[in-house]
């Protein structure tokens, strides 16, 4: 079996990390992480839910040192424990803030470890090796779409996809570009782009996950030479929605959902950025990326090849490996790049009319003064497919503003019927959506509006009629916007 290194770090004093403002480099990260391994329980998995980056990335090595698997969960709920305890025998938790888990045995980061960040490194540079065929982590996907399902990374996997997406970043072995990112290190896109990119690819980690827009830019700012932001869609609406002074930011990375052109272009002016788009899923790792003004074509990372048979989309090669199933639909030009229309289970008919779902959730986030929105599709009791039903948070747009956009922009079998004024949406930290959670507002949108005013009454008191799928263009183009505001015990992320 082949061994690879645990960082691409040649030398003791090559910064490794920026935490608080201050530089952490090689050296004390691998002394870090030799002695949180030493205190490690000896038998079974780990599970990382430290959300300091740098601790998450020291407990990583941690857990590898000690041969150990790391279980990384979607979320920290107790049913979602509980289902992880009784999954995998052993298990114990490393956590450095927020309330004990429950079910799992845990320790706190660095609380249990007096000294631990005091470590000093001494003798040689020596970089562990690690087995490639490890199962270094458990990923699991979003559950945006039904029930989170859990996904093996072995090391070599990781290393490979780590230096495949440096090297179409022009990040490998940089040590001049700081990686600070609004996502969390728990979903498959931040894991591999804001841990395995600094750790095995290029660029220097920066241990904060800022959550405003005037923190992420308080960030940015003290980060030291050039800096990249590793975010999502709806994060970097929010930042170019504020109105923060000027910041300088040399590459941005948007990944969780599609970036609309409109989006990405102003990124660019306004931060003098290149913004890259990265695709892939929890199942395949990262797979493929576009600088999205320059086309909506895809490159392949790195021995990447694409496929399309029987209407089913599978990557294989790289890093990914045997072929590996992709739930999004896709033209494959001669060049072995593809254009992307969405997820399978996005496409729908509509009034004898096609689109998908991101597509037109896309169109709705690119109306001059939409902050945020969602689609959902819902089929009848008898199967019949319902219209869709819409969720924007537009607090500067009037009723009239809303309706004559959505006009000119959709085609009136997609106009969303009811649409939804809400305050916030229920995203997770990665920027996603469950359909759960939709569903669940968009029950408790329709209660609301019960309680509040009749159905079909819009924000201004003009009464309109539950215009269905089969009415007339004239009026189904009419939704019948509704002001209430849903309750939602999440922040928008």
């Amino acid at each position: 079996m082949a061994a690879l290194a645990l960082i691409r770090h040649t030398r003791r004093d090559q910064v490794f990390a920026w935490r608080r403002g201050e530089a952490i480099d090689a050296g004390r990260f691998l002394a870090d992480a030799r002695a949180l391994a030493e205190r490690l329980p000896r038998d079974g998995p780990l599970l990382n839910g430290c959300q300091d980056r740098y601790h998450f990335t020291v407990g990583l090595a941690a857990a590898l040192l000690a041969g150990k698997q790391s279980v990384v969960p979607h979320n920290h709920l107790p049913q979602t424990l509980g289902e992880l305890a009784q999954r995998f025998g052993g298990l114990h938790a490393l956590i450095d803030s927020g309330p004990p888990p429950q079910h799992i045995p845990y320790r706190r980061y660095p609380d249990d470890y007096p000294g631990l960040e005091n470590v000093t490194a001494a003798g040689a540079f020596e970089v562990p090796l690690i087995d490639e065929d490890h199962i270094a982590a458990w990923l699991f996907t979003s559950g945006s779409t039904g029930a989170a399902l859990a996904h093996p990374r072995r090391w070599g996997q990781i290393v490979r996809s780590s230096v495949a997406e440096a090297q179409r970043l022009g990040l490998y072995g940089c040590d001049d570009v700081a990686l600070l990112a609004t996502v969390p290190a728990q979903h498959s896109y931040g894991f591999e782009s804001a841990i395995g990119l600094p750790l095995l690819g290029g660029g220097v980690l920066a241990a904060e996950r800022p959550f405003y827009p005037a923190d992420v830019h308080a960030e940015l700012a003290r980060l030291p030479g050039r800096r990249a932001l590793i975010t999502a869609p709806v994060h970097l609406r929010a930042l170019l929605a504020s109105a923060l002074p000027p910041l300088r930011i040399d590459l941005i990375l948007s990944a969780t959902a599609p970036l609309s052109l409109e989006l990405a272009q102003a990124a660019e002016a306004r931060f003098g950025a290149e913004v890259i788009e990265i695709y892939g899923s929890t199942e395949s790792g990262q797979v493929a990326s576009r600088r999205t003004v320059h086309g909506t074509r895809w490159q392949p990372l790195h021995g990447v090849v694409f496929a399309v048979a029987d209407g089913i989309t599978t990557a294989h090669g790289g890093h990914v490996g045997p072929a590996t199933p992709l739930a999004d639909a896709i033209t494959l030009h001669d060049d072995g790049r593809f254009e992307l229309h969405g997820r399978i289970g996005d496409l729908i008919h509509v009034g004898g009319k096609r689109s998908s779902i991101a597509f037109l959730e896309a169109q709705l986030c690119a109306i001059d003064g939409i902050d945020d929105a969602a689609l959902l599709h819902r089929e009848g009791s008898d199967g019949a497919p319902t219209r869709l039903t819409g969720f924007v948070v537009a607090p500067r747009l009037s009723q009239p503003q809303l309706l004559a956009a959505l006009r000119r922009r959709f085609e009136a079998a997609f106009v969303p019927r009811p649409l939804y004024r809400v305050a916030q949406l229920p995203r997770d930290g990665n920027g996603k959506l469950p359909r759960q959670r939709l569903i669940e507002l968009a029950e408790a949108c329709a209660a609301e509006r019960t309680r509040g005013m009749p159905a079909g009454t819009t924000a201004d008191g003009e009464v309109t009629t539950d215009a269905g799928a089969d009415q007339s263009a004239d009026a189904a183009a009419d939704p019948g916007v509704d002001a209430n505001t849903a309750a939602s015990d999440e922040r928008r992320a």
